[in-house]
């Protein structure tokens, strides 16, 4: 009986410890976490902007009943309850998927963004340069990164050879003297 109690008060470690993988495990899975708030936002976003732009978002096809329902999703911008409802019920079919891949897009830019190692950076290149950057790397069948870097790591290369070189001839030269 006691053996028992004292299970049931001190369970052994390899339990305990199991459970804790599994949570992490559980963890790795998620890799974006949904913000719904968020989310909803750039929707509300992403949808008023198709709007705008002239598109019918709505699964309507009178023009008065579009304009009426965009002028609703419009007064919902701080409701993501509502922003939430409005798409259950009026968006275009053909807009689902869609606006799905944009929210993907946009949550994963969004959490990259976070860290240095991940966040996306933009330089201007000419479209020569472009052009010949994106051959190049293709022919050596890397990305323009990485295609970058082995060119920088190169000539960096070529810069210690060089200066070691100079030195070997001033060296030699001091020797003939």
């Amino acid at each position: 009986m006691r053996i028992e109690e004292n299970l049931l008060e001190n369970p052994p470690q390899k339990a305990y410890s199991h459970t804790v993988t599994t949570s992490l495990k559980s963890c790795k899975k998620m890799k974006y976490q949904k913000l719904e708030n968020q989310e909803a936002h750039w929707k509300w976003v992403y949808l008023t902007k198709k709007a705008r732009e002239g598109e019918n978002i709505t699964r309507y096809t009178e023009k008065s009943l579009q304009e009426d329902i965009v002028k609703q999703l419009i007064g919902c911008q701080n409701y993501p309850q509502q922003i939430e409802e409005w798409i259950k019920t009026h968006l275009a079919p053909e807009l689902v998927t869609k606006l799905d891949q944009a929210i993907r897009a946009r949550r994963k830019r969004f959490f990259n963004a976070e860290k240095q190692s991940t966040k996306k950076k933009s330089i201007d290149l000419e479209y020569a340069v472009w052009l010949r950057l994106s051959k190049y790397s293709r022919k050596m069948k890397m990305t323009l990164s990485e295609t970058i870097m082995y060119m920088i790591d190169e000539r960096e290369k070529k810069a210690l050879y060089e200066s070691q070189m100079s030195a070997m001839k001033a060296g030699l030269k001091d020797l003939l003297k």
